[in-house]
């Protein structure tokens, strides 16, 4: 099974040199952008080992950042924002709740307020516990409040694909694109102003690479403007990439499981 950690930082690379190296030999990917000040670390692990591994570069990330100070166009609640362990076929799933629930458990034991997600967390999503007062007082693990680190969004699920669209339009279509992708294609979308070169991105996440794949995310996306590049932000299941036009350039990792078996 594999976890992915997203910490609130994509700036400092001293600092996330020093989360990375603290997450240890298991980490297999990581990305970062200034705009969205974020990082995004993917690590593999053994059931009963993973948690242990999320849990040291997490201790490091809450040392070294502090969320009241941060700045940048992705939604977030905390330093260490999501840390999901995701499962890779059916038969991982048990292990991979059990695994989270574990996890969230030492986060919390670190003075972390800390709420479960998707199908731990009732079917909550992150997107609700992002709004503006989303947080519910009482959190699943870990005490209400912590003055630096914000709080950390836990679950256990099948793997997500991060998919970014950099468009040649204003930011109002962006937001406009966005709200059509989640409503016809049932994905996570933001419209996204980016300060690097003054660039727009629609910002994707597909949940169900199985129903909707990279390729159709572009083509819903071009239905409306025209789309320059494209970006994965953390490696993807081959099949999610199925099909895809060969006339967008597509930045980012090589598939999943080229990292698992190398």
């Amino acid at each position: 099974m594999i976890a992915v950690p997203n910490i609130s930082e994509g700036r400092d690379l001293t600092a996330l040199d020093a989360i990375a190296a603290a997450f240890g030999p298991g980490l297999i990917h990581r990305s970062s952008d200034p705009d969205h000040n974020r990082a995004v670390f993917t690590l593999r692990g053994e059931p009963g080992e993973l948690h242990t591994a999320v849990l040291s570069g997490a201790r490091e990330a809450i040392a070294r950042l502090d969320i009241t100070h941060h700045t940048g166009v992705h939604p977030r609640v905390g330093v260490v924002d999501v840390a999901p362990i995701v499962y890779l076929d059916a038969a991982e799933r048990g292990a991979a709740c059990a695994e989270a629930l574990v996890l969230a458990d030492k986060l919390g034991q670190l003075g972390v307020p800390v709420y479960l997600y998707g199908e731990l967390g009732g079917g909550r999503t992150r997107a609700e516990l992002r709004r503006p007062g989303g947080l519910p007082a009482r959190p699943d693990f870990g005490p209400p409040t912590h003055p630096t680190a914000g709080a950390t969004l836990v679950a256990a699920r099948p793997p997500l694909v991060a998919f970014n669209v950099e468009i040649d339009a204003g930011i109002g279509t962006a937001r406009a694109i966005a709200r059509r992708l989640r409503e016809d294609l049932d994905v996570r979308a933001l419209g996204l102003q980016l300060h690097d070169g003054d660039r727009v991105q629609v910002s994707t996440n597909i949940e169900d690479h199985t129903r909707v794949t990279a390729a159709d995310v572009v083509a819903a996306v071009r239905a409306h403007a025209p789309v320059i590049a494209a970006e994965l932000v953390a490696p993807a299941p081959r099949a999610a990439l199925a099909n895809f036009p060969a006339d967008v350039p597509l930045r980012g990792p090589k598939p999943l499981e080229d990292h698992l078996t190398s």
